[in-house]
Order: structure tokens, then sequence, then C-alpha cells
């Protein structure tokens, strides 16, 4: 794993876009590590326990700031292009793998002692995206001001490791009341977000997951059985 600290978003625009968007791809690497964690972890299998544990002490910090993630973070399929896509860039990879390591290691804190899947993917049903979980935290019939203003801090970061940080206290709430967040598309967000006009973009798609979720009717999750313990620590 690229061990640079979170870069400051430069002034060049990213290279051409593949076939697959390498925010798509960042994505489904998300998806793919959390979907095995996840159903581990739910079914309380000693290795994914352990694997939460460890990706639990990375989040609101830098990548190459916790060597221990290193070998569990598996971006080798960054690194080895795929059929129609080209490979990427240093640049490309740093900010894919910060964003990787961000994302997964805020589910690892959100999914900390649920009995419910806390990654669950987006669907025009059930919106995922960070503005529909905050608006779940809200009343139906209103808007709840500083929950609202911690999304619109969180939009306005000044660089990766402040919106980590930010974004980690948006996920306590969450957790708490077992709301849960697509990472994968958030994975693909944060690495948007480290290129020029990119927070503006980012904060837009919270913005329109926000109203989404306000023009639907409450989702129902599925059937939640009681919190356990098992890595309360």
């Amino acid at each position: 794993m690229t061990t640079a600290s979170a870069p400051s978003p430069s002034r060049s625009a990213p290279p051409a876009v593949a076939a697959v968007p390498v925010h798509q791809r960042v994505a489904e690497l998300a998806a793919a590590h959390i979907g095995s964690w996840q159903e581990g972890y739910l079914n309380d299998r000693s290795q994914a326990v352990a694997a939460l544990a460890r990706l639990r002490r990375g989040a609101g910090r830098e990548a190459g700031e916790t060597p221990d993630l290193w070998s569990l973070i598996d971006t080798g399929p960054l690194h080895t292009p795929a059929e129609e896509t080209r490979p990427l860039s240093e640049q490309e990879l740093v900010r894919a793998e910060n964003a990787l390591h961000t994302a997964l290691t805020l589910w690892a804190f959100h999914q900390q002692s649920r009995s419910t899947p806390m990654h669950r993917r987006h669907t025009r049903e059930r919106p995922g995206g960070l503005g529909a979980a905050i608006r779940r935290l809200m009343p139906a019939d209103g808007v709840d001001e500083p929950v609202r203003k911690r999304l619109v801090r969180a939009g306005t970061a000044p660089d990766l490791v402040t919106l980590a940080q930010r974004l980690r206290d948006i996920v306590a709430l969450l957790r708490r009341e077992d709301v849960p967040l697509d990472y994968a598309l958030l994975a693909g967000q944060l690495y948007l977000w480290q290129w020029p006009d990119g927070p503006a973009a980012v904060r837009r798609s919270w913005g329109r997951s926000f109203h989404e979720q306000r023009r639907t009717q409450p989702a129902c999750d599925d059937t939640t059985t009681p919190d356990t313990d098992k890595d309360a620590s």
C-alpha cells in the first residue's frame, strides 16, 4: 500500500477516464472488502472480528499512519489493470488508496458491536448515500439543524484527513441509531473529492441524497436483533 500522506488537491486534472472510471473501481474494491468482512463479522468469525478491530484503529487517520493496515487492505486490484482498464498514475493510486482506507476504517467504526449490516448498497427505493443517512436521523416533519450542520461542516473540510475526522463524528451518530450507509458509494466519492472541483461535486451529491431520502417513505430495515458486545473495546 502506498504510504504517502493524503495529498492536497492539485491544479492538474485527472487523466482521461478509462472505460471503468477510477472512482467506480475504488467503490467496487471497497464493496468487495466490506462484503467479505461484514458477512464474517456478523457470523462471529474470529478472522473478520479481528480485522474489524484493526481497521477501527485507523478511523480518522491518514492511510500511512497505520502500518498495521498495509497488509490488511489489499489494494492489488488498483495496481493490476483489468480488462478494458488502464494502469493508474501514481497520483491516482495515492488518492484511490486514501479513499479506500478512509471508507473501510469508517465502516469498521460504524459496524462495531452492531448485529445488522451497517454497509448497505444504495438503491432508488432505499437511498444509501451520506445525505440520505443524515436525513434519517431527523424527524419526518422537520430538520435537525445541529445534525444538518455536521453534514455541511464535513463538506467544507480543507483536506481529506479533516474530512475523515468530521465523517467519523457523523458515523458515530449513525451508529447510535443503527442507520446504515453505502460505504462503496462513499469510497468513490472520497476519491473524487481529492481532485479539483471534486469537493463541490461531492457536496452536490450529498445534497441530492439528503433530499432524495426526504421524498421517499421511511425505509423499513430488516428485523434487528439485540446488539452484541463481542468487540466493544
